[in-house]
């Protein structure tokens, strides 16, 4: 190195809101009654930082930092801790900090374990305990209330190496330092100091490994040490089994075998790297054994404990592993750890062509993040700049597929080179783009997929249709129309700039590009759509359509489900992106799962079934989130603010609203952003606040630039007439209606039939609003869906009621009230409720209101409440639905939130209630009918 980057020291804390706003209630709390809190977190994270900025918030009294003796110990007791303490509160509220509790002897843990258990809230003591949690919390700190830190996010992260850095490392260098640090600050800022100047401009080339031994153990503060031989054989071995599953858990039988075979053979020979066979002595305290699995506490420990071994003893325990491996036929993962094992001059390039291979054999059991660590050293092993570019592009197109882009975006800038030839680029390319769709600007994307066409062309042009076709999505999601027309033309489209620097190709487009005639006919059905050729569109796209019904791959099936969403057909959109999310997780393929969810949800939503699209939206923003795809994560959270747009639940819509649009803006995500604009308007609506629905709406549907997604904006339309004829504003109104006839005769939406006629109804004089509302309830019997349906009924109702027409009324209204409780359209079934009283009749539903609660619940919330309600433990529960604890566990929480009840007592009670209101409510219908039979019988 030529020097170090100076770092700055005053940044700013990322991603730390949450934590800050625990210990903020803490602080503002202290003048009334004291409290205390344990910051845990593996080392590096922040404890300290956290610790030092409470003491600089906190303004109400003195600051004591307690620590133990130079030896660790506390030499104090209990009562004069306690006194100290008490007196330090007499006056003021007192703020005692204690960083790093973990390392205290164990007599100064109990002594202060202990005083903080005899605190009372009286005494107006708060305190803030930190401790490491890459080992076991000490049972002295065990029942304290806990705020823990995990690794910063990604945008944390990168905001982090920006103010540390001024912004000046150039990007190929700044995301191999984000993938590097793994979302850890202090190892981020150890990366960045370690670098010149030169090397963070990405002038010259970092030093390898990037995080070495040195950078690790500074910020753990050394390997683990103290520990017998046998001890740290053990860590080592599970620090290197754990290579090639990114640091899980591994099997301990292997780690059993492969001591054994590290044991020292009879005879003569060095001693020193010889380990010991197992005692009877407990797991390390950096380790946790489940079952027959062991893994560390913290995934940065297991990387120093690797990375400080001497070489000699990493090889040895590599070999024995590929040994171990081999035998018992795992024989990509036994490759791999055999290439671990090698030393010298550079291995023979037979053996790094057999394990590219072997990564690249389908018939290979692998997961894609095996697979991507396999290319990904057979590309370090290579001397051949071409053939090393197309293993790296290869490694970034598995790890893209086991949904980790972070780990993609280091390899695709590990590939670059100019030597190599224009496919390998345009492979790179594809990958970039597609990453960038899912996590980043999606201009950025379309370029990117652009490039990747253009470079693919000559030699791949069904990988060039394919990365054009997914340019078209990028233009779709980002509401540009004329370059989507442009990029969906019948000649390949080409890029004017200069292009930029290499990426990867993903094999979900390349899977697309191995049926040519279904890039073809989706690539010609969504032009003609765009163009208003509707009669053009439905043959292609339909046949898109009739070719998944067929299909088991992935990606064809999302295809098929995205042509069925564009037709209107939303049973075959269910069943296509059921089969592909069932296709995607059989696969392994974790980056495909978030999107068969996304078009799952639209296609609930599209069918009215608000409920079932909130579950589907509920597991695709966790598994967005925890694959790392914002753009996906920002579409689930828009499908659910419309989702909780029509439940009394404004809260979780603004808080959806707010999270969709954060990432809409900065990545320029047209339609999700006009999603969540529709959701936060809807539920104005439903509110009753007609006014600021239509101010919202306005600005969506009405012509002008700032009108919202060429393909989403009509269906805002029927919420924008409502709310604006509420406000007055009957022209603006009427001039959206025009186009909405169009779409509504263009067949892809099937509620917009009724839609339109209810339009008209509220337009219409009253001489005409009579049969355009009965023509809209006929059109939604043919459509099915509750809450459309349930929305005329009511708007009816209230027409009749002004005409004062209370009988007819009074059916209209019941009919809504029944119909928005049955899809849990709390916020309308209250407007229903509120029509009704006004008619004098009483709602159904009133009282303890526990049938129009459980309607709140999806039906596998409901059954789960049932089973609970019955007695059932979670474990039963789990058993009788054939689903997981944790499945139970979760869904049991939602069904608390929902209900808003804090135990199983209140739980079976509701449920009873609501039961027995079922079963009165059933025979006063019965009742209803048979008078209805006699009286009919009479006449």
């Amino acid at each position: 190195m030529t020097g170090e980057t100076t770092v700055h020291t005053a940044v700013r804390i990322h991603g730390r809101s949450t934590q800050r706003k625990a210990l903020r209630a803490l602080l503002d709390a202290l003048p009334h009654h004291g409290g205390h809190l344990l910051v845990a977190g593996e080392p590096g994270l922040g404890r300290t930082t956290l610790l030092r900025w409470a003491a600089r918030t906190f303004r109400a009294g003195p600051v004591l930092h307690l620590g133990p003796g130079p030896d660790g110990g506390a030499h104090v007791t209990v009562e004069q801790l306690l006194d100290t303490l008490r007196a330090a509160s007499a006056a003021a509220p007192v703020l005692v900090c204690a960083d790093d509790a973990h390392l205290w002897d164990a007599p100064a843990r109990t002594a202060l374990g202990r005083a903080v258990r005899r605190l009372s809230t009286a005494d107006r003591v708060g305190l803030l305990l930190s401790v490491a949690s890459d080992r076991a919390v000490a049972p002295e700190f065990a029942r304290l209330p806990v705020v823990h830190l995990d690794p910063l996010a990604p945008s944390g992260a990168a905001a982090l190496l920006d103010d540390a850095t001024d912004g000046v490392a150039a990007p190929a260098v700044r995301e191999q330092l984000l993938a590097e640090a793994e979302g850890n600050p202090a190892l981020l800022v150890a990366l960045v100091r370690r670098l010149s100047p030169a090397e963070l401009r990405g002038h010259r080339p970092l030093p390898r490994p990037l995080a070495d031994a040195a950078a690790l153990a500074e910020v753990v503060g050394g390997a683990p040490s103290g520990q017998s031989a046998h001890a740290r054989a053990l860590l080592l071995t599970v620090a290197a089994a754990g290579r090639t599953e990114d640091g899980t858990d591994v099997d301990a039988g292997l780690v059993h075998d492969v001591l054994r075979r590290l044991r020292p053979e009879p005879g003569p020979g060095p001693r020193a790297e010889r380990v010991p066979g197992p005692r009877a002595e407990p797991v390390p305290e950096h380790l946790v054994l489940a079952g027959d699995r062991l893994r560390f506490r913290s995934p940065l420990v297991r990387r120093t404990v690797h990375a400080t071994a001497t070489p000699e003893r990493r090889r040895a325990v590599h070999r024995a592993l590929a040994e171990a491996l081999e035998t018992g036929g795992h024989r990509l993962t036994g490759l791999l750890h055999r290439s671990w094992s090698l030393g010298g001059p550079e291995p023979a390039p037979v053996a790094v062509d057999r394990l590219a291979a072997m990564a690249a054999d389908g018939a290979v059991p692998a997961s894609h993040r095996l697979r991507a660590t396999a290319y990904a050293r057979a590309a370090e092993l290579t001397a051949d700049g071409a053939r090393r570019a197309e293993r790296y592009t290869a490694a970034a197109e598995q790890a893209l597929l086991a949904g980790c882009p972070d780990r993609a975006r280091p390899l695709l800038a590990a590939a670059r080179d100019s030597a190599a030839p224009a496919a390998v680029r345009g492979r790179a390319e594809l990958v970039r783009g597609v990453t960038e769709l899912r996590d980043g600007p999606v201009g950025d994307a379309h370029q990117s997929l652009l490039l990747a066409a253009s470079l693919l062309a000559a030699d791949a042009p069904a990988e060039a249709a394919a990365a054009a076709l997914a340019a078209a999505d990028a233009a779709w999601a980002a509401g540009d129309l004329p370059a989507c027309l442009a990029t969906l033309a019948p000649e390949p489209p080409h890029r004017t700039e200069n292009p930029a620097p290499g990426s990867d190709g993903p094999a979900d487009a390349r899977s697309a590009a191995a049926h040519p005639a279904a890039v073809h006919d989706h690539r010609v059905g969504m032009r003609a759509l765009l163009e208003g050729r509707l009669d053009r569109a439905w043959a292609p796209l339909g046949q898109v359509v009739e070719r998944g019904r067929t299909e088991d791959r992935p990606q064809t099936l999302l295809r098929s489900a995205a042509a069925a969403l564009l037709l209107g057909d939303v049973d075959a959109a269910r069943s296509g992106g059921a089969r592909a999310l069932a296709a995607a997780r059989q696969l392994g393929s974790d980056t495909l799962v978030p999107q068969a969810l996304e078009y799952l949800a639209y296609a609930e939503l599209r069918a009215g079934r608000h409920p079932q699209a909130r579950t589907h939206a509920e597991e695709g923003l966790r598994t967005a989130l925890r694959t790392g795809q914002r753009n996906t994560a920002a579409h689930h959270r828009a499908v659910l603010a419309l989702a909780a747009s029509i439940e009394e639940e404004p809260d979780v819509v603004a808080r959806h609203v707010t999270a969709a649009l954060d990432t809409a803006r900065r990545h320029g995500l047209a339609q999700a952003a006009t999603l969540a604009q529709w959701a936060a308007a809807r539920a104005d609506l439903g509110r009753g606040r007609p006014f600021d629905a239509a101010d919202r709406l306005g600005l969506l549907v009405l012509p002008g630039p700032a009108r919202g997604h060429f393909a989403v904006w009509r269906l805002a339309v029927p919420c924008f007439v409502e709310a604006a004829v509420l406000a007055g504003r009957h022209e603006d109104a009427r001039t959206v209606l025009t186009d909405f006839a169009d779409w509504a005769a263009f067949g892809a939406d099937p509620q917009a039939a009724a839609q339109l006629a209810r339009c008209h109804a509220l337009l219409a004089p009253g001489e005409h609003a009579d049969a355009l509302y009965r023509r809209a309830l006929d059109r939604h019997d043919e459509a099915g869906g509750d809450f459309e349906r349930a929305r005329t009924a009511l708007l009816y109702g209230k027409w009749l009621r002004r005409r004062r027409r209370p009988r007819e009324a009074r059916g209209r209204l019941g009919t809504a009230l029944a119909g928005f409780e049955r899809c849990g359209a709390g916020v309308w079934a209250a407007q229903a409720r509120d029509e009704l009283r006004a008619l004098g009749a009483a709602p159904q539903g009133t009282g303890t209101g526990a049938p129009a609660c459980l309607g709140l619940l999806t039906p596998q919330q409901l059954r789960i409440a049932r089973h609970v309600a019955e007695g059932a433990t979670n474990r039963e529960v789990a058993l009788a639905l054939g689903v997981s604890t944790r499945t139970v566990d979760y869904h049991l929480r939602k069904v608390f939130a929902a209900l808003g009840v804090r135990s199983r007592l209140e739980l079976a009670r509701m449920v009873g209630e609501a039961e027995q209101a079922h079963e009165v409510q059933g025979a006063r219908e019965a009742r209803r009918v048979g008078s209805y039979e006699k009286t009919g019988a009479q006449h």
